[in-house]
């Protein structure tokens, strides 16, 4: 008898404590009906026609997208081929190269460890990684041999230059300045993925010697500054930047399928990267880069500003997180405040000749290109990525629009369009 009195209470305790569990953490992201949300089912019905017909028309391969509202679910689909030759087709858990979506989370880490006061944004990055302690400006080149000559920039580049694309550092293979690609190649500097064993330090430290584009903070120039700033969060940090993100973001907030490279067990889920040759989908061929890089290579490189791999539904977790001030679901990684900051266009603090809109992590909707209509609310923060995938996330409206393919060499239109549906749907 006082034996199965044990096992009784056993029974009891386990399951008290269990419910207790259960009731503290709720699901994120659960999948809710549309008109529960203030989302139209029939107005949503039209993005189902958007990417249906591209693939009929052939301007993508296949999309996978996601829509959240008040941090619901209304919409979750997957359309089209994840790789036409094997004739596999999307599901809602393949994984993308999600590429310069990496840059708001790489953000998000510098701006952790700026809530702990590790540093100032406009602090040198030079105190930190002394290879940028004499910045340089392109003063001539030499077409023959790709040699130059440059004279000293007139500051130096801050943290917040970095976070905010107005440093002058520039992008190689993808710059629109020819020049640059040149002086980036002739230097053996990657700039985006790799299959080769390069730590991001000796990338870092190679860069730092190369001549910026401008002055810091004189203009707004799309570069590598958040590869500079992955090195950065090892440097403070004392971690290495895959270990930090995974630890004190990915792992708490449950964003199991985000990651630089793949394990064996999630390569069946890659999608592959398509281009069109003759009207059919293939692969991308190898070109500076091996679009296999997730998966085979010394896996090595951790680019902050291109090299993660994600879902949707992992993506759209951590859009939640900041259109909840910072914390979801029991966890914080910023404070209201800061996200606040992040979230505030820090351009005309830096210089009011520059015209961009850009806060501390993401692309921002000002008043203008709210009035002109199709982007959402202004506040609205954005970006996209190589391979073709685009977000947004509106704190007005409490809103989340994510479409993700993976195609190079394409003229595709369905982004713009799927976010003017998106916001149409709005019926409250």
């Amino acid at each position: 008898m006082k034996k199965l009195f044990v096992i009784l209470l056993s029974t009891f305790l386990f399951t008290a404590c269990f419910k207790q569990n259960s009731e503290t953490k709720e699901e994120i992201l659960p999948e809710v009906s549309a008109g529960t949300v203030g989302i139209s089912q029939e107005r949503l019905n039209r993005i189902d026609t958007l990417l249906t017909n591209a693939i009929k028309d052939h301007k993508i391969p296949g999309a996978v997208a996601l829509i959240a509202r008040h941090g619901k679910i209304v919409y979750h689909k997957a359309f089209g081929m994840a790789n036409n030759a094997s004739q596999e087709a999307l599901q809602l858990d393949h994984i993308f190269r999600i590429a310069s979506q990496s840059k708001a989370i790489t953000s998000t880490a510098v701006m952790m460890l700026w809530e702990e006061g590790k540093f100032g944004l406009d602090d040198p990055i030079s105190k930190y990684i002394p290879e940028f302690a004499n910045p340089q400006l392109l003063e001539s080149f030499n077409e023959t041999d790709s040699s130059y000559t440059t004279k000293p920039a007139d500051k130096q580049i801050t943290i917040r230059n970095l976070l905010t694309h107005t440093s002058g550092i520039g992008y190689g293979q993808i710059d629109g300045d020819p020049t640059f690609k040149k002086i980036y190649a002739k230097a053996g500097i990657v700039d985006l993925f790799t299959t080769e064993d390069v730590k991001i330090a000796d990338n870092i430290k190679k860069l730092a010697s190369l001549p910026l584009h401008h002055n810091p903070g004189e203009k707004f120039t799309y570069s590598e500054g958040l590869d500079v700033l992955g090195y950065f969060v090892e440097v403070v940090s004392g971690m290495p930047f895959d270990v930090f993100l995974k630890t004190r973001i990915f792992d708490p907030l449950g964003m199991n399928d985000t990651q630089f490279y793949l394990p064996e067990s999630k390569y069946n889920r890659l999608v592959t990267v398509q281009t069109k040759e003759q009207d059919k989908w293939v692969k991308y061929p190898v070109t500076f880069y091996d679009t296999d890089y997730p998966k085979t290579g010394a896996k090595q490189f951790f680019s902050g500003g291109a090299g993660l791999t994600s879902t949707a539904k992992d993506y759209a977790t951590f859009l939640e997180m900041y259109l909840n001030q910072g914390e979801l679901n029991g966890v914080r990684l910023l404070s209201r405040t800061t996200v606040e900051t992040i979230l505030t266009n820090q351009i005309p603090y830096i210089s009011e000749e520059i015209s961009a809109v850009h806060g501390l992590a993401f692309g921002l909707v000002d008043a203008k290109k709210h009035d002109l209509g199709g982007n959402s609310s202004e506040g609205t923060f954005e970006w996209g990525g190589y391979f073709n995938t685009q977000y947004f996330a509106d704190p007005k409206e409490d809103l989340i629009g994510i479409l993700l393919k993976q195609t190079q060499k394409v003229n595709d239109d369905t982004g713009g369009k799927f976010r003017l549906l998106v916001n149409a749907a709005i019926a409250d």
